[in-house]
């Protein structure tokens, strides 16, 4: 620890052998175990509780009541050694809860860089993060989840457990998640389903506008009703978009198969009653 530039309020703990970076400022009552690594410049407001083999990247900033690395929730787990690392830059607001991995899978629960989680949210074990999502308020997921980059979980959002969310995907505030969704999707719905493209955040992100338009044929292909199944109309998209980065993203995604099935887009019936609902 570098005592000249390091601040640990006199109401703190900090247990022997955990390592702090410069300019780490712990504020008051905050706990922070042994095992713990805080790097440059991180901030724990105060409340705070960091336990178990858990790393914060530099930057990061952590707000009153939030407890990172707890064991997991899991009655698998036998308190074998398992880890939690954020990455650099992540927002952590009031009352958020991230658990560490389980011995019998991957043994760590990994959050990417420039994330902010906010108020009372979530984030299960052997989850993996990516970079430059968020999560609004008192969003949930349950183990194992995979959660691909500039995705964003609305408020009251869940997530069920082994489900996969393609990057650049939005998901609904209130929205209960039971499968996978593609890339660039838009799910909603108490029972979520797709309800299009995440068109907002690809013309946020500066994506070039043949690609959002070849993304929306390739969503329309990908799910249309001609008889074929969904992967199969995937495998029609890689050579229909060859070179076309985002909507090769798009079936690979199928293609690669999951734990879980896929959200799709609502139709006959189920679909005029959401219409009419949302009007």
């Amino acid at each position: 620890m570098d005592a000249q530039s390091t601040f640990v309020h006199p109401t703190a703990l900090v247990e022997t052998g955990a390592t702090l970076g410069a300019n780490v400022r712990i504020g008051p009552f905050c706990h922070v175990g042994s095992e713990v690594t805080l790097g440059d410049d991180v901030a724990l407001m105060s409340h705070v509780s960091v336990t178990g083999p858990t790393v914060l990247g530099a930057g990061c900033t952590v707000h009153p009541h939030a407890v990172l690395g707890g064991a997991p929730q899991n009655t698998a787990y036998k308190g074998e050694p398992t880890k939690l690392v954020i990455g650099r830059n992540v927002t952590i607001r009031e009352g958020v809860t991230m658990h560490r991995g389980t011995g019998n899978a991957r043994g760590e629960t990994v959050v990417g860089d420039d994330c902010m989680f906010l108020a009372y949210s979530h984030v299960a074990h052997d989850c993996v993060i990516g970079q430059r999502v968020t999560f609004a308020n008192n969003v949930m997921i349950g183990g194992h989840v995979t959660i691909g980059d500039h995705v964003i979980v609305g408020g009251g959002g869940a997530i069920h457990q082994f489900c996969t969310i393609g990057n650049n995907a939005f998901i609904g505030g209130l929205t209960g998640v039971a499968h996978d969704v593609i890339p660039y999707g838009l799910a909603m719905g108490s029972r979520a389903y797709l309800s299009g493209l995440n068109l907002v955040g690809l013309k946020r992100s500066g994506m070039d506008r043949a690609d959002i338009t070849a993304i929306r044929h390739a969503y329309r292909d990908l799910f249309a009703d001609n008889g074929r199944s969904v992967r199969e109309n995937a495998e029609g998209l890689v050579d229909a978009y060859a070179g076309i980065e985002p909507v090769q993203q798009m079936a690979r995604f199928v293609l690669d198969g999951a734990k879980r099935h896929l959200t799709t887009p609502l139709s006959g019936a189920d679909a005029r009653r959401a219409e009419n609902h949302a009007g």
